[in-house]
């Protein structure tokens, strides 16, 4: 029974949020404000979290941030949830390692299909990385088992998604892909950002693996198709 942790300070929302979760066979924990979230993920290792942005103690950005700064907890889903529509705020939200974002008003029915479709895309990549070994090319190397890339010794350490998207391009050398393509690889088909977010994780890969290893560019664009992984 997989285990779904719903932040929010609202009661009623997490209440309601619980019920169509448990309607649906999930184990249910809650947590009304941003330093209990820490405390529980770290604890209870849920499957996924449920994660508003506007909290007490730590907003809902800073509790991302510390979850996925912490190995125990880095590998957690996190759907964020938050009155906040705009734009930037998805971004920001993203950017901490967010995998999905709900604006409310939101349809439980609608939480509970991406909670389910982001936990059937885990249960995916898990068993990809149960199997499959190391991507190298030059002096990086992709260790697939322990999600840790290295340049000549030297680790980096990625967001998930970051990971996921530069072992997608890794995986297929030389091939182009739009960044469409590949928000709806990493992302999901029901994700609901813009292509804008490939950009963004695409710049902080670069500029993560330029502190490691000096100059050489392993992600090329195409200008007006999209990204490649550079052939060796």
């Amino acid at each position: 029974m997989p285990k779904i942790l719903i932040v929010d300070d609202e009661q009623p929302i997490r209440e309601l949020v619980k019920f169509n979760l448990e309607r649906e066979g999930f184990q249910v924990l809650q947590a009304g404000d941003g330093n209990a979230a820490v405390a529980l993920a770290r604890s209870e290792s849920p499957d996924l979290i449920v994660l508003d942005v506007m909290l007490p103690g730590q907003d809902g950005l800073a509790v991302c941030r510390s979850l996925h700064q912490d190995p125990a907890t880095r590998s957690i889903p996190i759907i964020m949830l938050s009155a906040r529509g705009e734009e930037l705020d998805k971004v920001l939200g993203l950017e901490m390692g967010a995998d999905d974002y709900i604006t409310k008003p939101f349809s439980p029915r609608e939480l509970v299909a991406r909670v389910k479709a982001r936990l059937r895309r885990q249960t995916a990549e898990n068993q990809i990385n149960e199997d499959a070994g190391r991507i190298t090319a030059g002096k990086l190397i992709i260790d697939q088992e322990r999600f840790i890339v290295s340049y000549n010794g030297i680790k980096q350490d990625l967001t998930p998604k970051e990971f996921e998207l530069l072992r997608y391009l890794a995986r297929n050398p030389g091939k182009v892909f739009t960044r469409d393509f590949l928000l709806e690889q990493i992302w999901g088909y029901d994700f609901a950002g813009d292509s804008r977010t490939v950009d963004v994780h695409i710049r902080h890969i670069r500029q993560k693996l330029e502190q490691i290893s000096g100059a050489p560019q392993f992600i090329e664009t195409v200008r007006g198709v999209g990204y490649r992984f550079k052939e060796a």
